[in-house]
This record gives structure tokens, C-alpha cells and sequence, in this order.
């Protein structure tokens, strides 16, 4: 199993496939969400806004796997185990409204309320694995 991005893996990263994403709650079990998902380099990067129970399981234990289904295909799929590599709030607003740009084709995030304030989670790749 690699660690790292091939350029198949970025295809799927960069359209719009939604990631599922399992992180570990407190008691132990697996929370399993849906987010829209990019890419940097070797990156995979993530946005939700601070206080959600995914993020925070991520505080907690910074272990992750990713699922990304293509939606044309869904037979193909790519796994990747990771971990946070970085967590900021620098840039996240801008991030969201690239993810809406590219999920929803708008220019900003439509769902922006005023009390919250959005993450940018960057997980590196401990192992990947792609089917199909």
C-alpha cells in the first residue's frame, strides 16, 4: 500500500465526489460524514466549522479515513488513511467558497451563517488504496 497521490487519485479528488469521511468519537465508535473534499499537492483537504463533532473527534485522536465514491463510476472508490497534518481557520473562508464553486457553481457559500467560524482540516496520507 503507497502513502501518497497519484495522479489518478487527484482526478478523483479534484471532481466533484463527495469524501466520506470516519472519524473516532470519544466513546470510541465511528462517526462516518459526507463532505465536499480538494486537494493540495499530496494534501487532502477538508472544511467544517469549529464545533462540529467531526472536527472535534479530529482534536481528539487526529487518525482519519477517507472514502471518495466516483459519482459517475461507483465501482471506483479511493481509501485513504491518514492523519491531521494541520487544522486553521487561516484561508477557510476562501476555501468553502472555492468547495461551493465547485459543488454547487456559485461564487460564495450560499449556507455562510454569521456565527460560525470555518476550519480548513489537512490530512496527510499514512495509506492510499484505489478500486476500479
Amino acid at each position: 500500500m503507497r502513502n501518497t497521490l497519484d495522479d489518478d487519485d487527484r482526478k478523483l479528488l479534484e471532481a466533484p465526489n463527495f469524501a466520506h469521511v470516519a472519524t473516532i468519537r470519544r466513546d470510541g465508535a465511528p462517526q462516518v460524514v459526507p463532505v465536499w473534499v480538494d486537494v493540495d499537492g499530496d494534501r487532502v483537504l477538508l472544511n467544517s466549522v469549529e464545533g462540529r463533532s467531526w472536527p472535534k473527534n479530529l482534536e481528539r485522536d487526529p487518525r482519519v479515513t477517507l472514502t471518495v465514491t466516483n459519482m459517475e463510476n461507483s465501482y471506483e472508490y479511493l481509501t485513504i488513511r491518514g492523519h491531521v497534518a494541520e487544522k486553521t481557520t487561516e484561508g477557510a473562508d476562501e476555501h468553502i467558497d472555492k468547495l461551493a464553486k465547485k459543488y454547487l457553481g456559485t461564487e460564495e457559500y450560499p449556507y455562510r451563517r454569521p456565527d460560525e467560524t470555518r476550519v480548513k482540516i489537512a490530512v496527510e496520507p499514512d495509506a492510499v488504496h484505489r478500486q476500479g
